[in-house]
């Protein structure tokens, strides 16, 4: 079950991909991370699935992450008379409190906080962009517009506002009961939708504390405008190209894409391009051109992991689609100019121990071309800022923490290794060349390059970069490593 290559998968489970069979052939084809999306789907179901991850996981004797989707608000209009209403161009519509069934001069928008964010002038979207309107005037309990881009408007259709932060949380009362029972089964990651300001990962992080990591979701444009601090207080990111790309012109996505790409890497947090990969594979075995050429992208600009979402979900080919999404990554990272371009994308460590340490140990892979690099992690900090560097070797993570190895399996160029923790630098030598050597990343006589933290088991403590070359005669693997056992 290792990997050949550096950046990961991540693929949603649903009604195609729910089966023990089904869900261990997606594992073995490539997917690192299983997504747990919280808007479908009964709490029974998810936890039937996540019972399924845990005992594959067992099986193959590989580390696998789960993140749990939160739904976040869902912003609708109400019920249309007879199902639906056809809005022309240029005529007035007005959205108000009223529950009343609406018809071609207004609707039901049950969402008081729109009203009390509106500016004349602010245009609203409806069912993901089809219907734009222009706010003309409002007040609390209602909106009066005129209809830009016409068209049919059926019943509980979504709203967007774009340029406007609106005065909610992005944890709903459904949310808080999804989050936690997801936490109550052990979730690594939180995916944490509807994210406007700091102020929400921070909400966030108040309720979940260390139990799993949390990942924003750059969904709405106000995020942008705080993308640094948003990327700083969160653990990872997910550029959510669905929700972005409905409240901002299409051209502007893929701009966005790369920066917060470039955020994320400088930040030393994993991200996730996702949304619409490999969107033809629902219906179709093959990928378009367009779209394969959408995954290289991300994967040339360093993205950590790419995700499929209805395509392994929902659709006809959820393992044809993992398959060719493996082999995408792996023709792309054997491009010489691959490796090009992530040097060139790479920013400047920060002034401090942990960053030297990790900086140089890119600069001893590249001169000494290591087997491996074994990084002794408690938390996941020491990984993931040696992730940030995008070493040429590979990254084996050595976690006493089963936790954390299945929250690492997402992080670019990391292998998780759960193993017993070690009480001196000469026996952390000696397991990280057993390792190496174990799992196929080394032959005797290799040399691997290993950093730790002294003294042992203090997060944030990297301080440490030791080369060593595995013996012609290796002892056996010490006790403990890679034993799947949870915490």
């Amino acid at each position: 079950m290792r990997r050949r290559r550096s950046s990961r998968i991540l693929a949603t489970l649903g009604p195609a991909s729910s089966s023990r069979e089904q869900i261990c052939k997606l594992a073995e084809a490539g997917v690192d991370v299983f997504r747990l999306n919280f808007s479908h789907g009964s709490h029974e179901d998810h936890a039937e699935r996540l019972r399924l991850i845990r005992d594959i996981e067992t099986e193959l004797g590989r580390p696998i992450g789960v993140l749990m989707d939160l739904q976040g608000p869902k912003l609708r209009v109400g019920k249309m008379a007879a199902g639906k209403v056809t809005l022309e161009a240029g005529r007035p519509f007005r959205l108000d409190l009223d529950p009343a069934e609406g018809d071609v001069h207004r609707a039901s928008l049950p969402h008081p906080e729109i009203f009390a964010a509106l500016e004349v002038g602010t245009d609203l979207l409806l069912d993901d962009g089809k219907l734009r309107l222009r706010v003309d005037a409002f007040g609390p309990d209602f909106a009066d517009t005129t209809v830009l881009v016409g068209g049919t408007l059926s019943d509980r259709k979504g709203v967007n506002v774009p340029g406007v932060v609106l005065p909610i949380s992005p944890l709903t009362a459904k949310d808080r009961a999804d989050l936690d029972f997801g936490l109550s089964l052990g979730i690594d990651w939180v995916a944490l939708s509807f994210v406007q300001r700091p102020e929400d990962i921070r909400e966030a992080r108040e309720l979940i504390g260390d139990r799993a990591w949390i990942m924003a979701k750059l969904e709405k444009p106000a995020a942008i405008e705080h993308l640094d601090e948003i990327v700083a207080l969160a653990d990872g990111v997910m550029v959510a190209r669905g929700d972005l790309g409905v409240e901002l012109p299409p051209q502007q996505v893929p701009v966005l894409q790369r920066r917060i790409v470039r955020a994320a890497r400088a930040a030393g947090r994993p991200v996730v391009v996702a949304t619409q990969m490999l969107e033809s594979m629902i219906t179709s075995p093959v990928p378009t051109r367009a779209e394969a050429s959408d995954v290289a992208t991300a994967i040339y600009d360093g993205a950590d992991a790419v995700m499929l979402s209805a395509e392994s979900a929902s659709g006809l080919y959820p393992l044809e689609a993992v398959t060719i999404m493996d082999r995408i990554i792996g023709e792309v990272e054997h491009d010489p100019a691959w490796r090009a371009a992530l040097e060139a994308s790479h920013t400047a460590a920060q002034a401090n121990t942990p960053d030297a340490i990790c900086s140089a140990l890119r600069r001893v892979a590249e001169l000494l071309e290591p087997a491996a690099t074994v990084a002794f992690t408690a938390s996941g900090f020491s990984c993931l800022r040696a992730s940030r560097e995008r070493p040429a070797a590979p990254i084996l993570a050595l976690t006493p923490s089963m936790a954390t190895a299945r929250r690492l399996a997402l992080a670019w160029g990391v292998h998780p290794v759960p193993f017993e923790d070690v009480g001196d630098v000469g026996e952390m030598v000696e397991h990280a060349a057993s390792a190496a050597l174990t799992l196929g990343f080394a032959r005797p006589g290799d040399s691997v390059v290993v950093i730790a933290g002294l003294p042992f088991g203090r997060s944030g403590s990297t301080n440490l970069l030791h080369v060593a070359r595995i013996p012609s005669t290796p002892g056996a693997i010490p006790a403990g490593l890679g034993n799947m056992r949870p915490d």
